[in-house]
């Protein structure tokens, strides 16, 4: 069985990444292929490395309040490239209130400040969308 390949993304003018390099550890020690596209990317950007780098799950890391708006445009994205075995979460400072938005337009799960790293290892492991074995 092959690695989880996962993206780590901070989208949108967002300049603060030490969430992003930390859940990025957590989940490089937990066996899985880290891709860290960076600060700054815009929603484009971040399905285009998707599609390119062919991983399994798009992590984003959100801290500026642009969450509403970013976020589901990269899930807008990946179904409009036919992507629809990706699993999408975000995380970051993001209000309870815009959670269940989130999700509806394609956002899968929420981690907010105080998540521990193993309880998003943990979700990413029992949520994939593809099969490890093809």
């Amino acid at each position: 069985m092959r690695p989880i390949r996962v993206l780590v993304a901070k989208p949108g003018l967002d300049g603060h990444d030490r969430g992003a390099k930390i859940i990025a550890r957590a989940l490089r020690d937990a066996g899985m292929e880290v891709i860290y596209t960076g600060l700054r990317q815009t929603p484009e950007q971040i399905v285009r490395a998707a599609v390119d780098e062919d991983v399994d799950v798009v992590a984003m890391s959100i801290l500026s309040g642009a969450h509403n708006h970013l976020l589901p445009q990269v899930a807008k994205g990946m179904k409009a490239e036919g992507i629809e075995d990706v699993l999408i979460v975000g995380g970051g400072v993001i209000p309870d209130m815009d959670i269940p938005n989130l999700k509806i337009q394609g956002i899968e799960a929420v981690f907010t400040p105080g998540t521990t790293t193993e309880t998003v290892v943990s979700y990413i492991r029992m949520n994939l969308k593809r099969d490890l074995a093809e």
